[in-house]
Parts: C-alpha cells; structure tokens; sequence
C-alpha cells in the first residue's frame, strides 16, 4: 500500500503549482509589462499547462469517488471522457512539455546562464521559486506517471499534436521579435538567421523525442505492451 494516496499528492501537487503560479505573477518584473507578458515566456506556460492537467487529474478523481457504485450511464460517460482528457494531456503536454523546460533550461543555465535566465533576475526571483518553476516539474510529472497508467494516443496523432504546440510557440516568438525589435530569450540574440531556424528545428524535434521518450516509460512502468 502506498505511504499516501495518489489522490492526495495530486492535490498537494495541484496546489503547489498554485502557489508557484500566485507567487510569480506576483512578482513586479518588467519583462511582465511588456508586450505578450508572462504567456511569452515557455516556463510560465507550461506552469499553467502543469496546473490545468493536475486540476483535470483531481476532478477526474473526485469525480471517480462521487460516481462509485453509481450505475449512471451519463456520469460514466462524463468521467470517460475526463480520463481521456486527462491522458491526452499527459502525454501531448505534461510530459513532453515540462521534460524540454527542465531539460533545456538547465543545460543552457549550465553552459551561459545569461543567455536564458539572466542574473538580473536574482533581484526578482527567488531561488526556491526559479526551482519551483524549472526543476520540481521532472519529479512532479513522473510521480503522475508511476502512480496513474495513461492511455496514449496513436503516435501519429500524439506526434502531429507535439509539432502543432511546438511550432505554435516559435512563431508566437517570432512574432514577438516582429512586433518589439526584442527575442524572449537573450540566447537567441547571438544566433544567426540560419541558427535560428536550426535551433527551432532542433528544439521540435527534441520535444517530440521527449514524447516518445513519455510513451515508452510508460508502456515500461504499465507493461502495456503485455
């Protein structure tokens, strides 16, 4: 048996991710007052995407225990249809999304940290907030993973939905750049035209890795292959 519920460490997660939220929109930085916002920003988007899919994970939970030993054909269907929402979410955003955050902005933090997560941002940010928004996203994601067995889409479909999201947020970039004269992150300042495009062609390709990397762990951990 567990040491604590699945359901309660969702809602301990959703809650988390709350306060992470609260606590960095919060924060008064200038890059907040500029055009696109926060929403320019990947972390904060997948902080929301984080949040959006563990509040789906403890609806579908509440809604689980609520229709226990109902015989409802409607509120089964409802809560079918929210587990397949909540999976879709899983392996199309969740996963993928918070895996190339974490991973990305370590190795570039690692290598340069002024080319993604200036020191500036010292003054603003405090350090458990910074780890809060690019660190506990691994380990929240794969406690999900090893708790709750996820039902993946086809692979055509899950990849074509990682292409969409990814390319969706490079030309919200680009766009960006067009409307201010200024790139989101400093590290693409120093690339070339050429670069770039390599770059956002490298940055979907790895997402979509990390999508496949999601499906396999979980056929693995789930043994769905069985």
């Amino acid at each position: 048996m567990a040491l604590v519920p699945c359901q309660v460490l969702r809602a301990a997660i959703l809650l988390s991710y709350c306060s992470i939220l609260c606590n960095y929109k919060a924060i008064d930085m200038p890059a907040h007052q500029t055009y696109g916002g926060s929403w320019k920003f990947l972390t904060f988007i997948d902080l929301v995407i984080q949040a959006v899919f563990f509040g789906i994970c403890v609806l579908t939970d509440l809604s689980s225990l609520l229709t226990r030993g109902n015989d409802s054909q409607e509120q089964e269907r409802q809560l079918k249809k929210l587990i397949s929402l909540r999976d879709w979410m899983m392996a199309v955003l969740a996963f993928p999304v918070g895996v190339f955050v974490v991973t990305m902005f370590w190795s570039i933090y690692i290598y340069d940290r002024e080319m993604v997560y200036p020191k500036l941002l010292d003054n603003f940010i405090p350090a458990w907030l910074n780890h809060g928004m690019h660190t506990t996203v691994l380990p929240f994601v794969l406690i999900e993973m090893r708790t709750t067995h996820h039902q993946y889409p086809s692979r055509s479909c899950g990849l074509a939905a990682v292409c969409t999201f990814a390319v969706g947020y490079i030309l919200w970039v680009c766009w960006i750049h067009h409307v201010t004269g200024v790139w989101v992150y400093p590290l693409l300042e120093h690339l070339s035209p050429g670069v770039k495009i390599i770059f956002f062609a490298a940055a979907t390709v790895i997402m979509n890795v990390f999508y496949l990397v999601g499906e396999v762990l979980n056929n693995y951990i789930w043994d769905t292959q069985k």
